[in-house]
């Protein structure tokens, strides 16, 4: 049945849910604070590609100033700003919700506590989006790097309850979801959100730092060992909280965690290794804020991690040396450069 949505964000994530959501017969809107996006999608729809037939979808778009006119009648809305707007946009999300309707935190990091904090958590609902990478650098193009899990053992979305409990309305959103790729229910929407601040605390902060992408730092023995120390800080401060976390990116939690042991260091940095010349040279979110001129989310990432790994005694002096470095380059004190590896594990002692 075809449901009235509301996305509070047009960038990459927003686009490329809205308008797949917009072709399976949904009544989408946008809000987005970016003019030229904006006045693009309304002239000429949002262009998609990726590991699927590319479309063009013309969901409705409007700019933030004017989303005052818009209708309180929404059965879901879509917060998908970056994760340090979590307060205001789900704010604005909840003026706009009818009766029964649900917010979705469908952002990086830890966003589900803070829109709680605002709409409460019985009108939230978590959304935990695994190997999806999309990227949109031209107004109304986005595009997305990864290949599709459906078919594949592996479902991109997972959509939680804060308490655990799988829900008809949280059902209802996966199903949703679907016409995008595999998506579940999780009754585990803490553990899953871990493993996927892992997997982003592992590689957005070492792009974004050094400029390089995907391929060029595996292909690295430096940046092989920056990924690796960060993946088994983030595991091991999981751990310690109690969470069960999810493999991710392609070991379990447990491993990550042991790769202070040399035989598992090794097997880790063999594993991360690329096998031949080639591949797509993503880059992650971060990369992209910095590519911007955006501000970053390396204190919601990394720095959740390192205040997490305080509160349980757990070391984290990678994270901590990535926060700092990367913070500086937000500062404008300090360029990107492939230099900034060598810097952070410097910083750290490792």
């Amino acid at each position: 049945m075809s449901k009235k949505i509301l996305f509070v964000g047009a960038g990459a994530i927003g686009s490329y849910l809205g308008a797949f959501l917009s072709r399976a017969g949904h009544d989408v809107t946008l809000i987005d604070p970016w003019a030229e996006q904006v006045e693009t999608v309304r002239r000429q729809g949002i262009a998609v590609t990726g590991p699927h037939d590319p479309f063009t979808a013309r969901p409705k778009i409007v700019h933030l100033h004017e989303a005052q006119r818009l209708p309180r009648d929404f059965d879901v809305a879509f917060v998908a700003m970056k994760v340090y707007d979590t307060s205001w946009a789900t704010l604005l999300a909840l003026r706009h919700i009818g009766p029964g309707g649900v917010i979705v935190a469908s952002q990086n990091c830890w966003p589900d506590p803070i829109a709680a904090s605002v709409a409460g958590a019985g009108r939230c609902l978590g959304l935990v989006m695994s190997k999806i990478g999309v990227a949109l650098w031209t107004p109304g193009q986005v595009e997305r790097g990864m290949e599709k899990g459906a078919g594949k053992g592996h479902d991109v979305f997972r959509v939680g309850e804060h308490d655990g409990r799988v829900t008809p309305r949280a059902q209802e959103i996966a199903e949703i979801l679907s016409v995008v790729d595999g998506s579940q229910v999780t009754g585990n929407l803490w553990g899953e959100r871990w493993s996927k601040l892992c997997a982003n605390s592992m590689g957005n902060p070492v792009q974004a730092m050094s400029g390089l992408g995907s391929v060029e730092i595996a292909s690295s023995e430096v940046g092989r060992a920056i990924t690796i120390h960060l993946a088994g800080e983030s595991a091991r401060v999981g751990l310690a909280l109690g969470y069960t976390v999810p493999k991710f990116n392609g070991e379990t939690a447990e491993r990550w965690a042991d790769s202070a042991r040399r035989e598992t260091w090794q097997a880790l940095d063999t594993m991360l290794t690329p096998r031949s010349a080639g591949g797509r040279n993503w880059r992650a979110s971060m990369a992209q804020d910095v590519a911007k001129g955006r501000p970053t989310e390396i204190d919601y990432m990394n720095g959740h991690v390192v205040a997490q790994g305080r509160e349980k005694g757990v070391a984290t002096p990678v994270c901590a040396a990535a926060v700092a470095v990367v913070r500086e380059i937000d500062q404008g004190v300090r360029k990107q450069a492939p230099e900034n590896i060598g810097e952070v594990l410097a910083r750290a002692a490792v």
